[in-house]
């Protein structure tokens, strides 16, 4: 997939590149950064740098992830990152972070509401799935507020550090953000 730039009334959101290395390296130092997403712990130089140096552009390319750097609109510094994981055929799954210092002001929301607008519309994704470490409560107001539906529970779904861990799953269509999806929908019958 060619990188992808997109913009909302507050923010700017692009494809990593190597200039955001010190950025990304400063945000990840995060205790909480660590402890609930999948990036290394300890994070050194080093990952930023492959990150935005490697994996990033081999995503694009390969069709395998999409990694958005979040940015106040103008000059303004890196806020969040949003990543899209191709899973499959129509299978992609979202993943996000906060810089600490901008946390608690919409931000992450906007941008995932955003990356989520675009995978529908402009890659043709009939669902989005959002997946994170039961107890991770602020991922999971995020995916609330986007309007991810909650579905349950699944058990040793996550690995991290050589340990299964449980974790929440939460599904968004397009019809939840107002939009006609790509192919019909008929949904279960309520019992």
């Amino acid at each position: 997939m060619e990188p992808t730039a997109l913009t909302t009334p507050r923010l700017r959101l692009r494809p990593f590149v190597p200039a955001d290395e010190e950025e990304v390296y400063a945000a990840v130092q995060d205790p909480d950064i660590q402890r609930w997403t999948m990036v290394p712990s300890p994070y050194g130089r080093e990952h930023a740098r492959g990150f935005v140096g490697t994996i990033v552009p081999d995503g694009w390319r390969d069709d395998t992830a999409y990694a958005f750097a979040v940015r106040l609109r103008g000059d303004g510094p890196l806020v969040a990152a949003v990543g899209v994981h191709v899973r499959g055929p129509d299978a992609y799954e979202i993943g996000y972070w906060a810089a600490k210092e901008h946390r608690g002001r919409g931000y992450t929301a906007e941008a995932v509401e955003a990356v989520a607008r675009w995978l529908f519309t402009e890659v043709g994704a009939t669902r989005l799935e959002w997946r994170a470490e039961a107890g991770n409560a602020a991922s999971r107001a995020v995916a609330q507020k986007v309007g991810f539906r909650i579905e349950g529970v699944l058990r040793a779904a996550l690995r991290r550090g050589g340990t299964d861990r449980d974790c929440w799953v939460g599904g968004l269509l397009p019809s939840d953000l107002g939009l006609t999806p790509a192919r019909p929908y008929l949904p279960a019958a309520e019992r």
